[in-house]
């Protein structure tokens, strides 16, 4: 008899092409160019082969268009889970003020709520974006989950090629300087933990982005694909490598989707500059199906919001302080 599998979760952040130029400076996003209707349905059709059920985190911005509704709501009646994202897509939440920060989480919620018939428990900020005010104000609202930690020493290294391929001026460059996160994240924990908030009952956890165990390199998708690039075996190996440490070291491994990463420069041609847009969306859409049958051999695929509420009732989950984990 085998053991039981640990559990783990798969989680998509959904920004759109807008999102992205936005973020790197590119003019015309304004216009709100979108994939989704392309995008969703070839991701709910991926996980259905597979038998799998995610989390899909929208951006508010994108669920007030009516364009993008239909997609949306092929989300939850596939079986799948939807969480905030933000409504704006700005991953500079740290810089809000309080009453920004609650604008922007509870607009987010509402629009996502509206289009999917479902009301968002868990929340990522936009490049990974945190602070102790967007915390607070997620538990004040009954969410259970936050997942915008990623501890790993490389994300200075993210930012820096992404600057060097915008075209951001001054002011935006200064707007966007703790995108990706600084390098002492990589001291964070790994483990999903319960968040300290000074509330009587801490029903709040954290499940991190993970990444490799000890080493704190990234194994998301969108490096897995990069890596893919040069090599799709060593790709693979990595991924199976880093797959056995998180076992070994009990992990509960949270794996991170991005839309590009079932998406190539035959589907979006102006998003080239992402590393890894050279290769065509079947060849990343097969490696990503492989990326999740290895996953799904070694553990229990929840959703994000099914990971949260187990992780919940397990005992002896440490509390953490965000001040503990260098969250401003």
């Amino acid at each position: 008899m085998t053991s039981r599998k640990p559990n783990a979760s798969v989680s998509l952040d959904l920004d759109n092409q807008w999102s992205y130029m936005k973020t790197h400076g590119d003019d015309g996003w304004e216009e709100m160019p979108s994939y989704l209707n392309i995008l969703i349905p070839r991701v709910v059709d991926v996980l259905k082969d597979l038998d799998l059920k995610i989390t899909f985190f929208i951006v508010g911005q994108d669920a007030v268009l009516e364009k993008n509704a239909e997609a949306l709501k092929l989300i939850t009646s596939s079986g799948h889970d939807v969480g905030n994202h933000s409504f704006r897509h700005e991953p500079w939440l740290h810089l809000y003020t309080d009453e920004e920060v609650e604008e922007e989480i509870a607009s987010a919620e509402k629009a996502i709520e509206a289009v999917t018939g479902q009301r968002p428990v868990c929340f990522r900020g936009p490049g990974f974006s945190i602070s102790k005010t967007v915390l607070k104000v997620l538990s004040s609202r009954g969410y259970i989950c936050d997942a915008s930690t990623f501890p790993t020493f490389l994300g200075p290294l993210a930012r820096a090629y992404y600057f060097m391929t915008s075209k951001l001026d001054k002011d935006e460059l200064n707007q966007r300087k703790a995108l990706f996160g600084k390098m002492s994240d990589g001291l964070r924990p790994l483990k999903p933990y319960r968040l300290n908030l000074d509330s009587h009952d801490n029903r709040m956890v954290e499940i991190p982005v993970t990444t490799m165990p000890i080493v704190k390199i990234p194994i998301h998708v969108s490096y897995l694909l990069y890596l893919g690039v040069f090599s799709p075996f060593l790709a693979t190996l990595y991924f199976k490598i880093a797959v056995m440490m998180c076992r070994l070291t009990g992990v509960q491994l949270s794996l991170l989707l991005h839309p590009l990463d079932f998406m190539g420069c035959d589907d979006v041609p102006e998003l080239a500059f992402f590393p890894a847009m050279n290769l065509p969306s079947h060849r990343k859409v097969k490696m990503v199906r492989g990326f999740l049958k290895i996953l799904s051999k070694q553990y229990r695929i929840l959703t994000l919001q099914q990971h949260a509420e187990q992780l919940l009732h397990a005992p002896k989950m440490p509390i953490v302080s965000p001040t503990a984990i260098a969250i401003s």
